[in-house]
């Protein structure tokens, strides 16, 4: 373990606030299909919403796997970076929780009235099997 790996409950932490994630998803042929993403992170889990119908929610059905970064924007920097398997489910999401989540209760449920969810979205669902982790604060100190 190196001086400026996170411990698990402070990747847990990361994990848990809101952050912008990117998701990386592999394609045949292509490098990979990396977005930017919402995410909630709960019980170990990543959960994304999509519509099923996406490129992303083939790719996701197609491969398997997933990996998943999420970094600060400002120093010192900190990222997590999760891999593992990925089950894509229709199921009824809470798209206000996410959408107050990431823009407040006001923009949040603005957001989810105008994009409603339809018969077509799905969650994904990552469990990580691996992690890399990195707190640049740590040298600091």
């Amino acid at each position: 373990m190196s001086d400026l790996d996170m411990t698990i409950d402070e990747r847990e932490a990361f994990l848990a606030d809101v952050h912008i994630g990117i998701l990386s998803i592999a394609r045949d042929g292509k490098g990979p299909l990396a977005l930017p993403i919402w995410y909630q992170y709960e019980d170990g889990e990543v959960s994304i919403g999509m519509d099923g119908n996406s490129v992303k929610a083939k790719l996701l059905r197609a491969a398997g796997r997933a990996s998943m970064t999420v970094q600060t924007e400002t120093p010192p920097y900190q990222y997590v970076m999760v891999e593992g398997p990925v089950t894509v489910e229709h199921e009824d999401r809470d798209i206000l929780k996410m959408a107050t989540r990431y823009l407040g209760d006001e923009m949040g449920a603005w957001y989810a009235e105008n994009n409603p969810t339809t018969e077509s979205s799905v969650t994904a669902r990552l469990r990580p099997e691996r992690w890399l982790t990195c707190d640049f604060g740590k040298m600091m100190t």
